[in-house]
């Protein structure tokens, strides 16, 4: 990690994410807490005690079972069905089930909002500085992965325009009923000799019945993207919309290859937002209409967003 931002102003956040940061695809994190105040950047189930005396092994056994029992209970409560392991994650991580994911956005605002919504306080009750961290990493998306694990299916050639192979001359020009076109019984057409429709060297398996074109991989698994639980490296999950909030957040997950592990410090940057700040910047993000109400598109966001306006700030609903 370089040398981390200081941020004292509304103004200042936007100057440095607008002049300071890479110019390619970030991703963002607001956390209440530096990670120098022991609040390591690693994903929710890596924060497990009781994990940590567990092999790799024992450990994914239990997250593939937990992940198990929590997808027998999806359909009673859930309008979309995951068609797969990361959709399924999904929704156990926006439920708030410890899983190997770690929550991201690409809206820089976004990520202010989480960093400085709640100013948390050290034991002896001083506020704590919060911060915004920017992947610079780059890791790869499932849908790059996609991509790039599917398979490659040799197109079928077009019969009607390969040549022919070579023939005698007869006397007499070939005629429809040669072909067997103009037979009244319905019976195989006949093919004239010299004709040859041997198909042997000809792989139809990617043909899809009634189609001229190669069938695509349709699903991860038809694609052979490794699951959550198989990859070598962390990947950049952009989740369908199981939730509003997803949608209102700009939100993507990163699945994390060694959840019980921290992200390495030369795999980010941190913009420490001082605690003196939060306040005014929590006012200026209501303005601009990045809140409670607008992050949280339910009845738990109306109900936070007039707690703030009411009864935090003395304001007006």
């Amino acid at each position: 990690m370089s040398t981390p931002f200081i941020i004292e102003s509304f103004e200042e956040y936007l100057k440095t994410v607008r002049e300071e940061l890479p110019k390619t695809r970030i991703y963002f994190r607001g956390q209440s807490q530096l990670v120098s105040a022991k609040y390591a950047l690693k994903p929710s189930i890596g924060r497990s005690k009781n994990l940590l005396t567990k092999s790799p092994f024992e450990r994914e056994e239990i997250e593939r079972n937990v992940l198990g029992v929590f997808a027998n209970h999806i359909l009673s409560y859930v309008r979309h069905l995951p068609r797969n392991d990361w959709e399924a994650l999904a929704i156990a991580q926006h439920h708030g089930l410890p899983t190997r994911f770690m929550d991201w956005s690409t809206n820089p605002l976004v990520a202010l909002y989480f960093a400085t919504r709640r100013t948390k306080k050290a034991e002896d009750g001083k506020a704590l500085d919060s911060a915004v961290y920017v992947l610079t990493s780059d890791p790869i998306r499932l849908s790059d992965l996609t991509r790039t694990k599917a398979e490659i299916i040799k197109p079928v050639s077009d019969l009607a325009t390969e040549p022919a192979k070579p023939v005698k001359p007869t006397k007499q020009a070939l005629s429809y009923e040669e072909f067997g076109l103009d037979d009244d019984d319905g019976g195989p057409a006949q093919l004239p000799p010299g004709f040859s429709l041997d198909l042997s060297g000809v792989d139809l398996s990617g043909m899809e019945d009634g189609d001229s074109k190669p069938r695509k991989p349709k699903t991860i698994e038809e694609a052979k993207v490794p699951s959550p639980f198989g990859i070598s490296e962390n990947v950049i999950y952009d989740p369908p919309h199981v939730s509003p909030r997803i949608r209102a957040q700009d939100g993507v997950l990163m699945a994390c290859h060694q959840p019980m592990n921290e992200l390495d410090e030369k795999d980010y940057l941190e913009i420490i937002i001082k605690h003196e700040a939060h306040d005014d910047i929590r006012r200026r993000l209501d303005q601009y209409g990045v809140f409670d109400k607008q992050l949280f598109p339910d009845l738990d966001g109306i109900a936070k967003w007039l707690k703030y306006r009411v009864f935090e700030i003395d304001g007006k609903c």
